[in-house]
């Protein structure tokens, strides 16, 4: 199994792409595929056919999947993107920790 540096509800930045320089928060993981989903960036346009009787039909705007690659994580303290450390506990735990110098915070 494949493991991503961000996990649902993270804060995050665009690095490349259309969307370059915007945030969101993740909405959908998938570490299989290495692929996001964050909110409101990366939309694209869907064609729905209406499935039951009363039901709209068109053209419906959702978020797309992009490379976890082309994200990095927001710290929620000093609100920098920043890269990852992770600090073993003495119980066995993992924490994750912001690697900007001035920072330190776990998240």
């Amino acid at each position: 199994m494949n493991k991503l540096h961000v996990k649902k509800g993270d804060t995050v930045i665009v690095l490349s792409g259309k969307d370059k320089g915007k945030q969101g928060k993740v909405l959908e993981v998938s570490p299989k595929e290495g692929k996001v989903i964050v909110d409101h960036i990366n939309m694209m346009t869907k064609h729905v056919k209406p499935r039951k009787m009363g039901d709209p039909g068109g053209i419906v705007k959702a978020e797309g999947a992009m490379y976890a690659s082309k994200v990095m994580l927001v710290c929620p303290k000093c609100g920098k993107p920043t890269r990852i450390a992770h600090k073993v506990l003495n119980d066995g735990k993992k924490e994750r920790i912001c690697k900007n110098p001035k920072c330190g915070e776990t998240f």
